[in-house]
């Protein structure tokens, strides 16, 4: 009987341990060093409601603004994933055709191959640079605004995640939306 009381010391000491004592400095050590991305790396309007996440892609569909990846969950961040289809079904074709058609791509402006093909997650808040600039034209018209100027903004926006390792640059779509909507207020 004292060997099964000393192992439900330790069972308990264990648990303590390495459940709560290693989650509470997880937990720690995350605010301290990074705050921001600790707590979600939440987004807020200028009036203080959280709007969403920098983390996280929204599905935006109004003209007037950029579209993130297409999402094979809904942009549902509780069920992030890939649809589980193969590259030769159908509807992932289908979806394929009818997101190159949304866009208007023609052969003589082909789509990114980004813009239409999911993120591994479907959850990718980011667009190439050049994902961005294909869309500009159509903002910029839905806005009101020059396409230059949506296309400078698109550069002040633009960053290199993985510096001289990355060939691309990204923007990320809601911060980058949101810039749009700053400018269209201040103007």
């Amino acid at each position: 009987m004292e060997s099964f009381i000393a192992s439900i010391r330790l069972v308990a000491a264990t648990m303590l341990i390495c459940v709560a004592g290693y989650s509470a400095a997880v937990w720690a050590v995350g605010q301290v060093l990074m705050p921001g991305s600790a707590q979600g790396s939440l987004i807020a309007a200028a009036d203080g409601k959280v709007i969403g996440s920098s983390q996280v892609a929204q599905n935006f569909t109004e003209p007037r603004y950029f579209w993130p990846r297409p999402s094979a969950v809904d942009y549902n961040g509780a069920g992030a994933g890939g649809s589980n289809k193969s590259p030769t079904s159908t509807d992932i074709a289908d979806r394929a055709r009818e997101t190159v058609a949304r866009y208007g791509a023609t052969a003589e402006n082909p789509l990114p191959a980004e813009l239409a093909a999911a993120s591994g997650a479907g959850l990718d808040p980011h667009i190439s640079e050049r994902g961005a600039l294909y869309q500009a034209a159509r903002v910029a018209q839905a806005r009101g605004l020059p396409q230059a100027g949506v296309e400078a903004l698109i550069h002040e926006h633009a960053f290199a995640p993985g510096a001289f390792l990355a060939p691309d640059r990204l923007v990320n779509v809601l911060e980058l939306n949101l810039a749009l909507d700053r400018v269209e207020t201040a103007g």
